[in-house]
């Protein structure tokens, strides 16, 4: 990669071991992003969304690994379902929704302490937590209630002079994305889709 890219994950890991918070292209539309295990942290995104905090955020991960270190009673039933979701290449970033968040940021959590993770494929998501080395909250780019940022061009003035670091990584990509689907696994491992 360019030196650009790596400056631009070096600032923004920088930044989020500060406490401090970003704005970054995700494998879905762009997020606010920051320490998922820094409950102050987490609390200035809300306030930057404008959001109530009962609101739960996803969070983003590198790999499986990872995803289970983060969460606890995951039976095998759940993991093998999770799997399975994963290998299947036509589906689009996929959010699960688990029974209980584990080193965490207790305000990510919804008021169930189930917590939603999503394994990241897309390059420079994926670098960042890799080279942070914990989740990283990803919620969109948004103003609650306005219209996610589905590209650079879209995110709100509002956001960006709010956020302390803003990535320069995939600004000029206009190609539109989505946000991603959200199932729930449950103890039994059957399903609950909460966003198609």
């Amino acid at each position: 990669m360019t030196q650009q890219f790596e400056t631009d994950i070096d600032k923004a890991v920088e930044a989020l071991l500060h406490g401090r918070i970003i704005v970054y292209p995700t494998d879905t539309v762009w997020g606010i992003g920051c320490d998922a295990t820094d409950s102050d942290a987490v609390g200035r995104v809300y306030a930057l969304k404008q959001r109530e905090d009962s609101k739960a955020m996803i969070v983003l991960v590198p790999d499986l690994e990872t995803m289970l270190k983060y969460t606890g009673h995951c039976s095998e039933v759940m993991v093998e379902k999770v799997k399975r979701m994963l290998s299947d290449t036509d589906a689009r970033p996929t959010t699960f929704v688990l029974p209980a968040g584990n080193g965490l940021a207790s305000n990510l959590l919804a008021p169930d302490g189930s917590v939603g993770l999503r394994i990241t494929n897309e390059y420079f998501s994926q670098r960042l937590c890799r080279s942070f080395g914990r989740p990283v909250v990803s919620t969109s780019a948004n103003i609650s209630g306005k219209p996610a940022a589905r590209f650079f061009g879209e995110i709100e003035p509002a956001v960006t002079q709010n956020a302390d670091y803003v990535c320069t990584s995939r600004r000029n990509d206009n190609t539109a994305s989505v946000p991603s689907r959200v199932v729930k696994i449950n103890l039994d491992g059957s399903l609950t889709i909460i966003r198609p």
